[in-house]
């Protein structure tokens, strides 16, 4: 994402010249990265936190005594 330090302003990078330089200021823009999907990952073993797992069986054990009960009731 090309933001100006000087001018604190972004620029998009079609609107930028080919030399980089910011257009009001005429000083070199940076190349910030504001977001996760702005970063290379070059580690490819990414893994699931425990917490997200646990949330995730929680929930199917929730579910599955709520159909318990509903299957229970109708009977």
């Amino acid at each position: 994402m090309p933001w100006c330090e000087t001018c604190a302003k972004f620029w998009n990078p079609s609107s930028l010249p080919e030399n980089g330089l910011c257009p009001t200021c005429g000083r070199p823009v940076d190349v910030v990265v504001r977001s996760a999907s702005d970063v290379v990952v070059e580690d490819t073993d990414v893994h699931v936190p425990w917490h997200f797992k646990l949330m995730v069986v929680s929930l199917v054990a929730y579910l599955g005594w709520r159909l318990i009960q509903a299957v229970l009731w109708v009977l």
